[in-house]
Order: structure tokens, then C-alpha cells, then sequence
């Protein structure tokens, strides 16, 4: 059994976690579009791919699933995402499974505004959000929205763009120049990120990972401690399945006022996610279960509590005479 993760990048703890995993009855092997991305030096196998914008990208990809006997993939990175999932039918008609929501998913995560609008026709919280000129400044004449704010690209990831706006004038003179902007209100309560693998299989959710965030930075999880909610869970299974997600998925999610507000959702896996590998949530083996046509048993919520997670820098170094060179 073979699984191939793309654009993998720095992501070398979750290439060592699918390598255990696997042990001698599969390999993992990874591309990207750069020599120097660490984690393909991790892998069983790995490959230097054009860009995912490239025309070729996916006849590349393709190739590479033959020569390996690829079972199934994953992509790593947000704007890989659209592509393979629009794409979807092109793996499966080759036996390879993707471990990908819908197209549908995958494109409200990255629009925003229908990620707000999702969740109030819903019925879910979620931050309050206002996309057009005209609205914002409704918004704030009602004082439906006070200051400070979040100012964000409607489109976007890994919190590219974003801004804390302490004042009108300041708003103002941002949304004068860039009118793909949303404005949300600020959220200053407990922030939780959250793993979820959806069987492929079964469709039903079968584990979530709670942890609370600590320090954030770049975007990404550096310090989170393990904890346990059973009120969020069900929450999270309701929001999910609603949703129609399938496999491996991201959320952030803010605690306010005894109240669940629904943040974002990245419909890979997460940056943080090796804290829940180690604390008992084994996406790697529910993926390889999956590849086996079987489905995976619900353990929501067994994993430890109240461990935690700290992220260092770390480094590898490389001889240029390794593997296809630098």
C-alpha cells in the first residue's frame, strides 16, 4: 500500500507519523515543487514536480501514481486543494482514493463570506462577517460591529493579509483601495483548534482532537494543551456532517460567552496536527483502514488530555550530491 502526500514541505513529523504507520507494508512518498522542502528527505520516495499552476501538473501527478502504485493522496497545501478536488473523478477512475472533501467544501473554506453564510443558514455561530462597502458601513452606524476589527482577503489562507483595524479612517482608507476585503468583528475569547477525520467509508465522523491554543504564530498553532469538551463535540459531529466534509479537516473555532463560534475550516491537515498523533488520534492508520475498504470504529475523544505542544526550530542539512541535487 502506497500513499503519496503532495506539496509536503516542512510537514517532516507528519511524513515520520504515516512512515510508522505504515511500516514494511507501504510506502509514503512526497513531492513538491522545491529541492529544499525537508520533509521529501523523510519520505520512502519523493519527486520534484512543476508548479500546481503548470498545464502539466496533474498529467505529472498521474504519472507518478502509475510508477508507484499509488493507493491513495492527500495535498498539504490550500491552493492544491480546489484543483485536485475539482479533479476528483480523474483519480478515481485510476483507483486512487482522494482524501479530500467535495469541491462545494473545499471552496466555501476558502471564500469566507459563503463560509458566513454557510453557518447562519445553518444555525451555527460564527463570527460576524460583512463583505461590501455599503454594508460594513451599515454595520458600524448600527453599532453591529465596534472597533477593534479583523480586515481579511475574502479568499484566502495561512492568515495572509490580515489586519487588527483600530479605527474608521484606517478602515476607510483600506477598503478605498482593495474592495475584495472583509471585514469581521474581533474575537477575544478562548480560540480552539480542532482535528476531525471523517471516514471516508462511513461518512461519519469517528475521532476529534480538542486543543487549545496558547500561542499562535504566522498563522499556526506553536503552543496548544490537549483538553476534552464533550458539549463541542457534539457541536463539531453536527457541523461536519451538516457541512458534508469527508476525511481529514482543520477547524478553529473561538469559545465566548459560554457560546461555540465557528471560525474557519482547512480542509487538509492542520499544522498542529502531529499534537494529536501523539495524543492517540491516528489519521494516518484511519487512512490506511480506509484503503483497505474498511471503515474506522467512533473513538471520539479517546486521546490524552492536557498535554501539550510546543513547537521548535529544527533544521536538516543536505549534501548536494543527494538524490536529484539541489
Amino acid at each position: 500500500m502506497n500513499i503519496l502526500a503532495l506539496s509536503s514541505g516542512s510537514r517532516n513529523v507528519l511524513v515520520r507519523s504515516f512512515k510508522q504507520e505504515l511500516g514494511n507494508k507501504g510506502k509514503i512518498i512526497c513531492t513538491d515543487c522545491s529541492p529544499l522542502a525537508p520533509s521529501l528527505y523523510e519520505a520512502d520516495n519523493f519527486y520534484i514536480v512543476p508548479r500546481i499552476d503548470d498545464p502539466e501538473y496533474l498529467n505529472v501527478i498521474l504519472e507518478i501514481c502509475k510508477k508507484e502504485r499509488i493507493d491513495g493522496l492527500f495535498s498539504l497545501i490550500d491552493p492544491e486543494l480546489s484543483l485536485l478536488s475539482k479533479n476528483k473523478e480523474l483519480f478515481e477512475k485510476n483507483n486512487i482514493k482522494l482524501f479530500l472533501s467535495g469541491y462545494k467544501q473545499v471552496e466555501m473554506c476558502f471564500d469566507k463570506f459563503k463560509f458566513y453564510e454557510f453557518c447562519i443558514g445553518n444555525g451555527f455561530y460564527t463570527v460576524k462577517t460583512y463583505f461590501g462597502i455599503e454594508n460594513i458601513r451599515k454595520a458600524i452606524d448600527k453599532k453591529e460591529l465596534r472597533f477593534p476589527v479583523f480586515v481579511k482577503p475574502r479568499k484566502g489562507s495561512c492568515s495572509m493579509g490580515i489586519q487588527k483595524v483600530e479605527c474608521i479612517n484606517d478602515l476607510a482608507y483600506i477598503l478605498d483601495h482593495n474592495h475584495d476585503l472583509i471585514v469581521q468583528e474581533y474575537m477575544d475569547g478562548k480560540e480552539f483548534g480542532c482535528d476531525v477525520y471523517v471516514d471516508v467509508i462511513s461518512k461519519k465522523v469517528v475521532s476529534i482532537f480538542l486543543k487549545e491554543k496558547i500561542l499562535m504564530r504566522a498563522g499556526e498553532t506553536d503552543k496548544s494543551k490537549s483538553v476534552k469538551n464533550e458539549k463541542l463535540f457534539q457541536e463539531i459531529i453536527q457541523f461536519v456532517e451538516t457541512a458534508g466534509f469527508i476525511g481529514q479537516i482543520d477547524i478553529d473555532i473561538f469559545e465566548k460567552n459560554g457560546r461555540y463560534y465557528f471560525s474557519e475550516v482547512n480542509p487538509r491537515f492542520g499544522g498542529g496536527y502531529p499534537h494529536a498523533y501523539f495524543c492517540g488520534c491516528n489519521f494516518p492508520q484511519y487512512m490506511i483502514h480506509n484503503l483497505l475498504n474498511r471503515e474506522n470504529d467512533v473513538v471520539i475523544g479517546d486521546y490524552k488530555e492536557s498535554i501539550y505542544m510546543m513547537k521548535y526550530l529544527d533544521m536538516q542539512i543536505l549534501d548536494e550530491s543527494f538524490g536529484e541535487g539541489l
